[in-house]
């Protein structure tokens, strides 16, 4: 299966990050082929909804986003690994998001699967809501099947994570594929 992996953490060892890895290994130990796509460190400007794509066609920003668009076509699961900022995803996967637009068309009811890493400081399972809204009210528009969710509560610090259950509970979703 081809996977493509987008990360949207600033911090390149931050603990969404570490999420993505362990799913990585998970799934690369099963013999899935992995893009991995860092929505921070890749420059991916916002959409600017001129519509001269027609949500099927080429965009008009020149930019990374036409390194990812070929993978996001091809993958059998795309995988979305996100700190939660202020009640949402980070605004450099947002931006990502947003210029799925341009490929609507190509994926929008075309079968894929999805599974969602997040990560979030507080405790309180209402405040992962929010975020975990989003992208299933994005799974039901698209029509792919959500295979997991790994929640990590409490981590804030770089490396908290890396003490917790969760990096295993990645890497199981990543081998169980």
């Amino acid at each position: 299966m081809k996977i493509t992996v987008l990360t949207g953490s600033p911090r390149r060892n931050g603990n969404s990050a570490y999420l993505a890895e362990q799913f990585i290994k998970g799934a690369q130990e099963k013999g899935h082929e992995i893009y991995r796509f860092d929505c921070a460190f890749k420059q991916v400007e916002p959409c600017r909804a001129c519509n001269r794509c027609g949500m099927d066609g080429p965009c008009v920003i020149k930019d990374d986003f036409n390194e990812l668009r070929p993978h996001l076509l091809a993958a059998d699961m795309v995988v979305f690994a996100t700190p939660m900022y202020y009640f949402g995803i980070s605004a450099q996967m947002k931006r990502v998001i947003d210029r799925f637009y341009a490929i609507n068309g190509q994926i929008k009811g075309h079968y894929k699967k999805a599974a969602y890493l997040m990560t979030y400081a507080d405790t309180a399972k209402k405040e992962a809501e929010p975020i975990l809204l989003h992208y299933r009210t994005l799974m039901d528009y698209l029509g792919w099947e959500s295979v997991g969710e790994v929640v990590a509560s409490g981590v804030w610090t770089a490396g908290s994570i890396r003490n917790t259950r969760y990096g295993e509970q990645a890497y199981q979703l990543g081998k169980s594929l």
